[in-house]
């Protein structure tokens, strides 16, 4: 954008003076510039937000409050097309993804505009003489680090909640995918929002990061992003008893036993995988199938595989690149060391032809027979790589789905009615879904891990409790 922050309603110039360069990750091009905010930058934003609590923006009303998040969305729609190329480019999302994301992104200040009056408190009937009412209030200064994946969508199912409920927000983007909330920033002011309540401070997480989750004037924090970071997250809050919410990634079983709908189940599972290039923290990247129809499911989950395609974003196919080299890296060592262990990979996409030289690409690849200690079976690939692995019974599928220390999404599929209902409550899951698979979307349903996933819970009515603080006010009007 500018290599400048934005910081009560105005763009300044870092402190540092530096800026971070912004990779095209299609072509490994520089193609921009983003502030490398620090903690002088992260001070100042929150000083605004501080001022913006006490100044216009503490004394809207809910009403007030629902109509400029109602604004905001359509801000949104009408530069729908300039957000999505930004979010593309910057993310490296085939057109596709970042088409719906921008419509998520709509979505969630549209639910958030109509949610924030709706929040009403109650009265508990108490002793004679006195009236009991519970509220809930703003915690003041809310602090959102948002990953690089789905910048949008998790801004907007974050801030937007934290604005819905009075909040002033300071947001952390990723170095790597910051150019689609800095845009925001503008329609923010464009949609009425008061100076200060809306506030970006790109940078890099161990230093504008660090200082936004251990600044004393932040009374709230939400973090999405790998669990060594949500641990850091947690301690730096708790020294200044500030709540967080945390939704650190998955590993997450897609449950298919032998009577299921394989025509509706394959596509679902396929989808699950390969959006954004595997890079979605609820992937349902472990396949877990009866054994009866094992070999069945293998072979037809290997034919979809073996016709996906990678390539740029802009050529719209079934995955774009990887963000960038590091986690590129990541993915392929995943694959190396499986291959070196004796896994066995039935199939591979192919990559399209004449992809740049310095593009980040990898295949999708589906592993079959992957045993269960396996680190494949355990650990958060994030990239386009799906296991296979055999189940006997409903109580083996159980266990099976639960051996992972992550719980954030599970799909189960099976027309057996009551199978449905005893393997969704036995799943260690945030989110079950039953004969489809969520992966994305989902404004209106709480989104949250168990376990090493997190804790917390975002999207949804729910997302508006976690922002606030509940206060009881007793009064007694004997005479």
């Amino acid at each position: 954008m500018n290599g400048k922050v934005f910081i009560g309603g105005k763009w300044l110039a870092p402190t540092s003076g530096k800026t971070i360069p912004v990779i095209d990750p299609g072509t490994g091009e520089i193609f921009n510039e983003i502030a490398d905010g620090e903690a002088a930058d992260i001070d100042l934003a929150v000083q605004a937000a501080r001022r913006a609590l006490k100044g216009e923006w503490g004394k809207f009303t809910a009403v007030e409050r629902g109509r400029a998040l109602s604004r905001l969305g359509q801000k949104v729609l009408e530069h729908y097309d300039e957000l999505v190329e930004l979010e593309s480019r910057d993310c490296g999302k085939v057109l596709a993804t970042a088409r719906n994301d921008i419509k998520l992104l709509a979505r969630y200040f549209e639910f958030y505009g109509g949610a924030a009056d709706k929040v009403h408190g109650e009265v508990i009937p108490y002793q004679n003489n006195h009236a009991v009412r519970v509220v809930r209030q703003p915690f003041g200064v809310s602090g959102h680090i948002i990953p690089w994946n789905y910048p949008t969508q998790i801004l907007g199912r974050s801030v937007g909640a934290a604005l819905a409920m009075g909040n002033a927000a300071v947001i952390k983007p990723a170095e790597d995918a910051s150019l689609s909330i800095l845009r925001l920033a503008e329609l923010v002011a464009e949609a009425g929002f008061p100076d200060g309540s809306f506030n970006v401070v790109p940078g890099y997480g161990t230093t504008a990061g660090a200082a936004l989750i251990s600044h004393p004037g932040v009374n709230f924090v939400s973090f999405t992003g790998s669990p060594q970071v949500g641990t850091i997250v947690q301690q730096e809050t708790a020294r200044n008893y500030v709540k967080c919410v945390l939704e650190l990634g998955g590993k997450s079983p897609q449950v298919v036993f032998a009577d299921a709908n394989l025509d509706r189940a394959v596509p679902a599972i396929i989808n699950g995988i390969i959006q954004n290039a595997g890079q979605t923290c609820s992937a349902g990247s472990r396949l877990l199938i009866q054994q009866e129809i094992y070999d069945d499911v293998v072979a037809r989950i290997a034919d979809r595989f073996s016709k996906l395609r990678t390539g740029q974003q802009s050529a719209d196919l079934d995955c774009g690149p990887i963000i960038n080299a590091r986690q590129l890296g990541r993915v392929q060592r995943f694959i190396e060391d499986a291959v070196n262990s004796g896994a066995r990979i039935v199939a591979q996409g192919e990559l399209a032809q004449d992809l740049p030289a310095n593009g980040l690409y990898v295949a999708p690849t589906f592993f079959a027979d992957v045993p269960r200690d396996h680190m494949l079976a355990k650990e958060e690939v994030f990239g386009p790589v799906l296991i296979a692995m055999p189940f006997i019974d409903e109580a083996d599928a159980i266990a099976l789905a639960n051996d992972t220390e992550y719980g954030l999404v599970a799909g189960v599929w099976t027309e057996n009615g009551g199978r449905q209902q005893r393997v969704a409550e036995a799943i260690n899951s945030g989110q079950v879904f039953i004969n489809c698979y969520g992966a994305g979307g989902g404004v209106e349903l709480p989104f949250g891990g168990f376990g090493k996933s997190g804790h917390g819970r975002e999207k949804g009515f729910m997302a508006l409790e976690e922002m606030s603080i509940v206060k009881t006010i007793v009064h007694n009007f004997e005479q």
